[in-house]
């Protein structure tokens, strides 16, 4: 595909992911149904809802092009495709149902290990990312659409990482002592990933964790935004394996955080 493909593509989700966040919200305010999946996460209808809405968006916009989601996938089927969408309809379904605000809804489209399209919806926070190919990340905020290039926003000498627990292992916090982080910040789902594009924040490093759909979606909004996206052995981070799982992770926002 090419870049006005692509951009036809990113675009045309758009309306459809500001609709299911606002579904999401309403769905909560009226009272989430609630089931234990299998393997003992929740789902809830507004997962559910999500989930149909942006599929069918997707399939009827790439009609041949294979969808993967965390909430229909079987995990006993190899993946083989080397085009294929990964969606994970809310990443966060924890925080979701908690009422907080960090959790995310997410698609990427996949090509030959790369996620070069990604939409990352926050809906409690009214922030909509997007992206379709290398410098062409936006964020789509009180209805101003804006392009990030992972220009710092923290103060100079700061350099703040961003961690899914309030304690990390001594693994990353050794990793992170290498970029001389002065702080670390809790965080919840794929939105690090969007404010490392945007700049706000410096770096995020995770063990081996989680599945390709809960990464691929922020993956590309910040790789496109100039991010360096590497696991912590400082391989490169793919898409397409069988088994969907992630390895370790290190994204950064730049070579220099202090820059």
């Amino acid at each position: 595909m090419n870049k006005a493909e692509l951009k036809k593509i990113a675009e045309g989700l758009i309306d459809t992911f500001i609709k299911a966040g606002d579904d999401t919200i309403r769905l909560y305010n009226e009272g989430l149904k609630i089931e234990i999946k299998e393997d003992g996460s929740p789902v809830s209808n507004g997962d559910l809802k999500a989930d149909d809405d942006i599929s069918k968006k997707i399939s009827s916009l790439t009609p041949n092009i294979p969808i993967i989601s965390e909430e229909t996938v079987d995990l006993n089927k190899k993946n083989k495709s080397k085009i294929f969408w990964l969606i994970d309809p809310i990443d966060g379904t924890k925080e979701y149902i908690a009422g907080k605000d960090e959790y995310t809804l997410n698609a990427a489209l996949v090509i030959d290990t790369v996620p070069v399209l990604g939409l990352v919806g926050v809906p409690k926070k009214k922030r909509l990312f997007f992206s379709y190919w290398p410098g062409e990340s936006y964020l789509i905020e009180e209805n101003v659409t804006k392009k990030i290039s992972c220009k710092k926003q923290q103060p100079k000498g700061k350099v703040v990482a961003l961690s899914s627990v309030i304690k990390p292992s001594d693994l990353i916090l050794n990793k992170l002592k290498q970029f001389n982080v002065t702080s670390i910040v809790k965080m919840a789902s794929s939105y690090k990933f969007c404010v490392i594009a945007t700049g706000e924040y410096d770096i995020y490093a995770a063990r081996e964790k989680a599945n390709e759909w809960d990464y691929a979606a922020g993956h590309a909004v910040a790789q496109n935004a100039g991010a360096i996206i590497k696991t912590l052995d400082e391989k490169p981070f793919l898409y397409g394996k069988e088994d969907y799982k992630n390895p370790s992770l290190l994204i950064r926002r730049s070579e220099n955080l202090y820059d």
